[in-house]
């Protein structure tokens, strides 16, 4: 195997990743229940698996070091997914079942981390590959990671079509909630 068969899983799983997030269209063409069951099978049952295939392929890569991690940067690296972690767990605790069977009913969640940011899973998504690029410096390790990185940013837009579309409150809901860094006032 070479050491970029990494690209092809990581690709197509974020690619159909970024299918995934059109529920609106896929109800209007197939029915609410149909449109849901879409997006369920393109994001849970696909392009999950393939990208996390993706990445252990990349992590398992025999590519050499672009530098030698130290404690420091493997620290930082740890800190990076641990703090990612967290608002990745809470946003999917705030969302329940809205995070992985989105329907065109659902409502508009304003509370917790989510009267923070607007994409707190993507963020800490964000993170949590910054952290993997420094625990596993390779080539291979880290342009997975900044593909990663590059896919949060672009799921979490094409999104943002899909949502203005299900839940009219979500364009005023943008103009006052920034993307992935809170604001602190």
């Amino acid at each position: 195997m070479t050491m970029y068969a990494f690209v092809v899983p990581l690709l197509l799983g974020f690619a159909l990743g970024g299918l995934s997030a059109f529920t609106a269209a896929f109800s209007r063409r197939w029915g609410e229940r149909g449109g849901q069951m879409v997006t369920i099978v393109l994001r849970n049952v696909v392009a999950i698996p393939l990208w996390g295939i993706g990445f252990i392929i990349a992590w398992r890569a025999e590519a050499p070091l672009l530098y030698t991690p130290g404690v420091l940067t493997q620290t930082l690296g740890w800190l990076l997914v641990i703090a990612g972690a967290v608002p990745v767990i809470w946003g999917h605790l705030e969302l329940g079942w809205r995070t992985h069977m989105p329907s065109i009913t659902d409502t508009l969640v304003r509370t917790g981390l989510y009267s923070r940011v607007r994409h707190p899973i993507y963020g800490g998504g964000i993170l949590i590959f910054a952290g993997l690029a420094l625990m596993r410096p390779t080539s291979a390790g880290m342009l997975a990671s900044a593909t990663g990185i590059v896919w949060a940013v672009v799921q979490a837009r094409l999104e943002e079509l899909d949502l203005v579309q299900r839940l009219p409150a979500y364009r005023e809901y943008m103009t006052r909630i920034p993307r992935f860094i809170p604001r602190f006032r």
